[in-house]
């Protein structure tokens, strides 16, 4: 087994493997302390990405950091690189790959074109030796589009999951605050419920009132229950409207049982959605989330360190073209991602991976009220999001959850990155807006008056 030795300041530092490495050189969060897998210190932290920084990126195919025989997602990793597409990074330290990375020559044609030679160990261990600017700049260069009825993740474009729940699944209450979105211009992203109960026949009374509200009002959009999947698969079987099909999913094989998922099951549920055929412009049907902490949280993080385990987790979701992926950043909570910096260093190294990886990331800039982190620091990272070019965020009224507990970002937060960024909804959304006289030529949102269109064909409807 490799070993790495390292003095600095007179002390010496020493380091196993490459699973050490890793988690050594990572920026500190709790998570990682609570696993005990965390740097002791700067100094180890500094020595550890020293070292790594003169990794062979061959090491990674070599090294596996869980046993390729005990773990399904080491063997989609390994089963699925692209050795052709790895090509042009096949004789580059880490360092070396982070200096190709920020190269002015670098453009989104290059990061494309080696996606799928990177594997999520190489883009984990890289993004350890950047810098919050080197992670915004690099993943601005990314560009991961998908369509459904509309197309997500054009350029100087931002889309946004209008997320409608409520605690007891009250329809009418659903239905009000998706008119509210709607009429802040958000939705383009999905049209999103967290159920309050995983049964069958809520789960189905919510997909015919979403699917209604699209129909009837001819929104280039798509739906979306967020139960577990077999229940999804359950409520295709008996000819319920399923547009998108959701998961949790995690970096390890025992996370995902611990979800009780496989990659067999959700192979089988992207068959399922695909064979609808619902989609108008494109057939990406499948929405992940993610999140740093899922697999130590199970038990299942086999000694590796959160933010690569989090890496691992985007190549389940690359295995299925999907339209949407976003990490859930600080919904897990401080014992995994203590406070404001922690949240914010961890959603831009989350957006970098998964946009290097090939994947449409999008992220829920959010905490949870026992953490120490504020609205402030979710705008410093929405902000930071928005320059950085992620795909979609968040809209829930007020920007606070009333079924999940937690705060995340609101109608108001989507249009202020729209504004001071210039970003624009997806095209075939903002159209429809405009149509409908939701926003003008400028793309500002209309004063609603008591008559407007859009409420009054809500209201005849409800």
């Amino acid at each position: 087994m490799t070993r790495w030795i390292s003095r600095i300041g007179g002390r010496g530092y020493a380091f196993p493997d490459l699973k050490s490495l890793l988690a050594k050189a990572s920026p500190p969060r709790s998570g990682d302390q609570l696993a005990g897998v965390a740097a002791i210190s700067a100094e180890e932290r500094v020595a550890a990405c020293q070292l790594l920084a003169d990794v062979p990126l061959t090491l990674f195919l070599e090294e596996l950091l869980i046993p390729y025989d005990l773990d399904e997602v080491t063997r989609l990793i390994v089963d699925s690189h692209d050795s052709t597409a790895f090509t042009p990074l096949g004789d580059l330290t880490v360092g070396q790959f982070r200096e190709w990375l920020l190269d002015y020559e670098t453009d989104s044609a290059a990061l494309a074109s080696v996606a799928r030679g990177v594997t999520p160990e190489m883009a984990a261990a890289v993004s350890k030796l950047m810098r919050n600017q080197d992670l915004v700049l690099v993943a601005s260069k990314c560009r991961v589009v998908t369509r459904f009825r509309n197309t997500l993740g054009l350029p100087g474009r931002m889309s946004v999951r209008l997320q409608p729940n409520h605690p007891t699944d009250d329809p009418r209450a659903i239905a009000a605050s998706i008119l509210d979105g709607l009429c802040y211009g958000c939705g383009d992203a999905v049209i999103g419920v967290n159920p309050a109960t995983d049964n069958l026949a809520n789960l189905e009374l919510l997909l015919r009132l979403i699917d209604e509200l699209i129909d009837r009002h001819g929104i280039p959009t798509q739906s979306c229950v967020l139960s577990h999947v077999t229940s999804q698969m359950e409520a295709i079987r008996r000819g319920a409207p399923v547009d998108l099909v959701f998961q949790s999913i995690a970096g390890t094989e025992a996370a995902n049982t611990s979800f009780g998922v496989s990659l067999a099951l959700l192979d089988e549920a992207w068959g399922m959605a695909r064979e609808l055929k619902r989609g108008t412009v494109g057939d990406n049907v499948m929405y992940f989330e993610t999140g740093q902490g899922s697999c130590l949280s199970a038990g299942a993080h086999h000694g590796v360190d959160q933010q690569t385990l989090e890496a691992r987790a985007y190549a389940v979701a690359r295995r299925y073209e999907p339209l949407l992926v976003n990490t859930v950043v600080g919904f897990i909570g401080p014992e995994y991602l203590y406070d404001g910096k922690q949240i914010l260093r961890a959603g831009l190294e989350d957006h970098f991976c998964g946009k290097l990886l090939g994947v449409p990331m999008g992220c829920d800039v959010c905490y949870t009220n026992h953490a120490e982190a504020d609205q402030d620091d979710m705008d410093v990272l929405l902000t930071l999001l928005g320059v950085a070019g992620c795909n979609y965020i968040m809209g829930v009224p007020g920007a606070d959850d009333v079924m999940l507990n937690y705060q995340s970002t609101s109608f108001h937060d989507a249009q202020y990155v729209r504004q001071v960024l210039g970003l624009r909804p997806a095209p075939e959304f903002e159209r429809w807006l405009r149509e409908r006289g939701v926003i003008d030529n400028r793309n500002r949102l209309e004063r609603l008056p008591p008559r407007h269109s859009l409420l009054n064909d809500f209201l005849e409807a409800k």
